[in-house]
Formats: structure tokens, C-alpha cells, sequence
């Protein structure tokens, strides 16, 4: 049961600094200054999380867009949900979804030729589940070929770590539709690729090996 923004503001000092996202979120209604505070927090990560779809190109611009959007529209969040992170990568997604013909162009050069600018921030800042060289290229067109909704669940799933009810949460669907997303990514891709891709690991419960 999740505690309310007004008793976990309780639990600490007057004047501490906000605990927790939904914290940031509700006293920027009043200190807009303070929602900087969730920028320090996750904008790093969403920043890699970009530059691994998109390349380092747009990284900067669409961060910067997640939060400008983010804070314009900070009066609907549900401050029931401590932690943010799920909503940033939901409007990161959309953006990303903006540029999907970039995306999808970017990982078919990789697929052809194994030389893109995407691939080199995939080589020098993505673990090595993603990196094996053998892998990368059949890797790079089996996640072109995904549609775009089952390409966000599967690298939510992969390279954010989200639960499916984080996915759910970010992409605002139910969690059932993201188990059936997620699996036809993972047929698809073990088709592709001739066995389950280690792209997606276990974790959380999310995900299972076949």
C-alpha cells in the first residue's frame, strides 16, 4: 500500500530535501526550482538509455525534451508513485518514437555493414550481453525488423531492467499487454537469431530463458 506524499514528508526533517520523486514532483508545484533535483537524479540514465537507441546525434535533445515535457505536464503525475523513473522513459519512448525511421535506418547499417554511430556507443557504453561482436550485427537487424511497440517493451526490458509492471507503467498499457509484447519480441528475435537472444536476461521475474 503506497504511503502519501504528505505522511512520507512526515517521516523526515523540516527543510530535508525531498525523499523521493513524487516528493520533487508535489513541492515543485510551489518551487519550481526544486525539479531540478529530479533531473540530477535520472538524467544520466535516460541520456544513455537515448544515446543506445538513437545514437549520441539526439541524446542530448531528447533528454532535455523528457524533462522540459516532463515538468510542463508534472500537475498529472500520480504522486501515489514514488519513484519516476517509469514515466521519464515513457516520454523519452514517445520521442524516440518520433525519430523510429532514424532508428530503424541506424540499426539495418549496423545489420549490413557493422560500422554505425549507434553501434559505437553500443560498443564503448553497452554491457557485454549487447556488445559480442559475433552477435551484434544479426542482433542490430533483428531489433530493426521489431514493430516500434515491441521494440520499446523488449529494450525497456533489456537495457532499462524494468519489472513488466514498470513497462506497463512507462508505455501506459496494461501489464498483460506488455507479456504478450514482450514475448512475440522474443520469438521473433530467437528466429532471427537461432536461440533466445542473452539481450534479455532474467531478472525480477520479467523475463525467463526458453
Amino acid at each position: 500500500m503506497h504511503s502519501t506524499p504528505t505522511a512520507r514528508r512526515s517521516e523526515g526533517l523540516v527543510g530535508d530535501p525531498p525523499t523521493d520523486d513524487a516528493l520533487v514532483i508535489q513541492e515543485s508545484l510551489e518551487r519550481p526550482e526544486i525539479f531540478a533535483r529530479l533531473y540530477d537524479r535520472h538524467a544520466a540514465e535516460i541520456h544513455r538509455y537515448v544515446m543506445r537507441r538513437l545514437g549520441d546525434s539526439h541524446a542530448d535533445d531528447i533528454t532535455a525534451q523528457t524533462f522540459l515535457i516532463a515538468f510542463r505536464n508534472r500537475a498529472r503525475y500520480d504522486v501515489a508513485r514514488a519513484s519516476a523513473r517509469p514515466w521519464l522513459y515513457g516520454i523519452a519512448s514517445n520521442l524516440i518514437g518520433s525519430h523510429r525511421r532514424s532508428e530503424v535506418r541506424a540499426l539495418r547499417a549496423l545489420a549490413r555493414t557493422g560500422v554505425d554511430p549507434v553501434a559505437e556507443s553500443w560498443s564503448e557504453r553497452a554491457d557485454e550481453r549487447v556488445t559480442a561482436e559475433a552477435s551484434q550485427q544479426a542482433l542490430a537487424g533483428a531489433i530493426a525488423a521489431l514493430p516500434g511497440k515491441d521494440r520499446h517493451v523488449l529494450l525497456l526490458v533489456a537495457w532499462a531492467d524494468f519489472t513488466y509492471q514498470e513497462c506497463a507503467d512507462a508505455l501506459g498499457v496494461p501489464v498483460g499487454t506488455v507479456r504478450s509484447r514482450l514475448s512475440r519480441a522474443r520469438r521473433k528475435m530467437r528466429t532471427a537469431l537461432g536461440a533466445d537472444p542473452t539481450l534479455v536476461s532474467d531478472h525480477n521475474g520479467a523475463v525467463t530463458h526458453g
